[in-house]
């Protein structure tokens, strides 16, 4: 399927019970408004302006309408509209201007960067190259844009985000306005459960924000954006560079790393590439149900026949080494799921097959009543990665007063249970209590050589500061 079929593909139509995306979205918009919030890079809904508004009412109406006029919306209020939605905290660029610094002649900065971006003068920087720890002892690289670039890329974000949420797929769900890694769960949860799923494709996109190709993306957006100045602006993104040990490198490939205006990017690459054709080609191929659910490049596929399962995943491999990309066949796998599952794999004396989709380990079990129910629990690595966080910290900042210490583990128990608080989940949610529990007492032990706290002085010290109860704020069954 070349890019202009995949642009000509219109709205999703399920024939018979083989379904793409999320079966219940309209449900699922009105459970949304008490979900318990938005995380892991899903986005709330915001306010837009009429200029906005017609944007995207014209996109709805015409999905084949290409926009030529766009770079006059980057107006002063966009940009103080983009500013307010920036996280202030973040690290400086190369140019070393924090937001502190930026707010002090904010008025004025704005003026200046729109004039440079109506005279066509404004100049990408690269990005400065900073690391993060992973798994183990190894490193994430990220980039860090300056104040001023996240600004331009979060207005142009707004923009692209308008025209293509009015095409984008149900069963995209990353970086959306009003949806979230809750939704997707829920999503999957529903179609494992209600539908006839007896196969999982448990596909891993090998470094897709590193490898996705940069002129494939220029004609992804050319098939609904003709703003020149527009495309200009995303190409100078692109080619803009990273800064490490005082010298600059220009990428290939992939998305400006650490940008504000890569996860609308990715899910325009992701669309046309990946989502468009499952559900319009290779759907029509199967013979039985299929589902799909994706948050950015975490994507799982869920099967009723192991050969449509298996004829997928090679199609898979084709479609996706035409635009630059590759599954990570280490962490790719075809596994039985489903309500049978369990019983088939008792008969070879094996346990079911699981697998980790946004944090969570999926499991096949039973109710209390003794019917198939999909359970749920943190990823392992996750749960490590998590308390081992809470170790440094505690480690480093053991001096602190003990409610200093007590506030911030509040905070990281609530975030926690805030993410990982799921249905089926709250063995995972009690047990990562208990371990950030001991780690604290480890570590408060070890304040001074003289100053011990043995588990009855803790004991104490808990009572008097309390650690919040592990709870479940979300469930998979609003789709039910």
């Amino acid at each position: 399927m070349s890019m202009e079929e995949s642009d000509r593909a219109g709205v999703p139509v399920t024939q018979g019970k083989s379904q793409v995306g999320d079966p219940g979205e309209g449900r699922a918009r009105q459970s949304r408004a008490t979900s318990g919030g938005h995380m892991d890079g899903a986005q709330k809904p915001r306010a837009m302006s009429p200029e906005l508004r017609r944007i995207a009412e014209k996109a709805r109406e015409d999905r084949k309408l290409q926009f030529t006029s766009l770079a006059h919306l980057l107006t002063v209020e966009a940009l103080e509209a983009a500013w307010r939605a920036l996280k202030k905290r973040s690290s400086a660029g190369i140019d070393g201007v924090t937001a502190v610094e930026y707010e002090r002649d904010l008025r004025g900065n704005l003026e200046r960067l729109h004039e440079r971006l109506r005279a066509g003068q404004y100049v990408a920087p690269p990005v400065r190259r900073s690391y993060v720890p992973k798994e183990g002892a190894a490193l994430r690289p990220i980039g860090v844009p300056t104040i001023e670039d996240k600004i331009v890329q979060a207005a142009v974000a707004r923009v692209l985000s308008a025209i293509y949420e009015q095409d984008f797929r149900p069963c995209s769900y990353g970086f959306r306005p009003g949806r979230s890694a809750h939704d997707a769960l829920a999503a999957l949860d529903h179609a494992i459960f209600r539908g006839r799923v007896n196969f999982v494709l448990d596909a891993d996109l090998s470094a897709f924000f590193d490898e996705l190709d940069q002129g494939v993306l220029r004609r992804f957006l050319e098939h609904r954006v003709k703003d020149r100045s527009l495309l200009r602006l995303v190409a100078k993104w692109l080619h803009a560079g990273v800064f490490e040990d005082g010298v600059v490198s220009h990428p290939d490939t992939g998305t400006p790393q650490g940008g504000v205006i890569s996860p609308i990017l990715a899910n325009v690459y992701l669309h046309y590439a990946l989502d468009l054709w499952a559900e319009k080609v290779m759907r029509q191929q199967l013979r039985g149900e299929f589902y799909m659910v994706r948050y950015a490049d975490d994507v799982v596929f869920a099967f009723q026949y192991q050969d449509d399962a298996a004829r997928f995943a090679e199609a898979l491999r084709e479609r996706l080494g035409k635009f630059g990309l590759r599954l990570n066949e280490a962490k790719t796998r075809l596994i039985e799921f489903g309500r049978f599952a369990a019983g088939n794999a008792a008969r070879r004396n094996q346990k079911p097959e699981t697998f980790d989709f946004l944090g969570l380990t999926h499991i096949c079990g039973t109710s209390r009543t003794g019917r198939f129910t999909v359970l749920r629990r943190t990823a392992a690595k996750r749960f490590r990665r998590a308390i081992s966080r809470v170790a440094v910290w505690c480690r480093a900042n053991r001096h602190l007063a003990v409610p200093v210490q007590w506030q911030y583990l509040c905070s990281v128990l609530r975030g926690h249970y805030q993410y990982y608080g799921v249905t089926g989940n709250l063995g995972s949610l009690r047990r990562f209590r208990q371990r950030l529990t001991r780690t604290w007492r480890k570590w408060l032990n070890r304040r001074s050589q003289r100053g011990r706290m043995p588990w009855e002085r803790f004991l104490a010290v808990l009572q008097r500061y309390p650690l919040p109860v592990a709870w479940l704020p979300h469930s998979v069954y609003r789709l039910a």
